[in-house]
């Protein structure tokens, strides 16, 4: 196995650490970090909220004192936060505070690390008033009334979205609003890559299943003891939107459950551990096959040190 130390330089010096819920990806970026002095920065959809400390297994205070970590927990849950929002922030960061350093991205959500090498298109920013103003609508008058509306204005849009994907036909009408151009017409430009190539490492973990299975187990059970449920009793004081992507977390919903005294706290935790299951299992599909050849796998951490 080749060193995975780095030397250092520009932020070209770029190691990509992607791979399901709980597969030790963490534990990998931050012993990266400590060789080699890189910045670690989260590529995972759910850490980036506030609140959900532990329930989303952001890095814990010894780990965020290893290393220099951004765009961890910097954006409130009552907001919706893009990819291309992501992107936008990546880029302040690597012609801003890390551009003389490596740079280590971690996270679970493939799109991000497609987004990195150009691979998705570059959504405009969208003004919190037409934003907020859609939320509004879609919950007075339903996903269904503003899906017909897409469906006048950007067909194309519209074909490829269901009827009562809320969240996604707003996003659709909300940049029309701001730009005056379609979705689709958006999505046939391509964004240009933040990566070089030759100085890009890219490691996917695809630990084994019943492995992955177990830990995803332990490690809820760990995120009770240590006061995800006071997290979620937090974020439900909010009284946020439903819709919202931070209600959404997993966990949320058993845990609000058991705070209504619906579900008793080990129904609660079975159920979340189950659609962390399921998730993580969606999440190996989608790595191995959407990653191209130029990514190496790796089952467990051991095969790296």
């Amino acid at each position: 196995m080749d060193s995975m130390r780095s030397d250092g330089g520009v932020h070209g010096d770029t190691t990509l650490i992607a791979g399901p819920t709980a597969s030790g990806k963490t534990a990998l970026a931050v012993a990266l970090a400590r060789e080699s002095g890189a910045a670690i920065v989260n590529a995972d959809s759910m850490q980036v909220y506030d609140v959900l400390y532990r329930l989303t297994a952001r890095p814990n205070d010894d780990e965020l004192a290893a290393a220099p970590h951004h765009l961890f927990g910097h954006v409130p849950p009552s907001q919706t936060y893009s990819t291309g929002q992501w992107l936008r922030d990546v880029q302040d960061l690597l012609s801003g505070p890390l551009a003389n350093r490596p740079v280590i991205f971690v996270g679970g959500t493939g799109l991000y690390f497609r987004a990195l090498e150009g691979g998705l298109s570059e959504m405009p920013a969208v003004p919190d008033a037409i934003r907020e103003s859609w939320r509004v609508r879609l919950k007075e008058e339903g996903p269904e009334t503003l899906h017909s509306q897409l469906d006048e204005i950007d067909p194309l849009a519209a074909a490829a979205i269901g009827a009562r994907d809320g969240q996604r036909i707003v996003r659709a009408l909300e940049i029309f609003e701001a730009t005056g151009v379609p979705l689709s017409e958006h999505q046939k430009k391509k964004g240009p890559s933040l990566l070089e190539p030759a100085r890009t490492r890219r490691i996917v973990m695809l630990p084994e299943r019943e492995w992955l299975r177990q830990r995803i187990a332990d490690r809820f059970r760990i995120m009770i003891s240590e006061g995800a449920i006071e997290e979620v009793r937090h974020l439900l004081s909010l009284d946020l939107d439903a819709s919202l992507p931070a209600m959404k977390a997993i966990g949320v919903r058993p845990i609000a459950a058991l705070l209504k005294n619906e579900l008793s706290q080990e129904e609660a935790v079975e159920q979340s551990i189950h659609a962390t299951r399921q998730y993580a299992k969606r999440q190996q599909t989608w790595f191995r096959t959407q990653l191209g050849d130029n990514w190496q796998r790796f089952d467990t951490l051991e095969e790296l040190v």
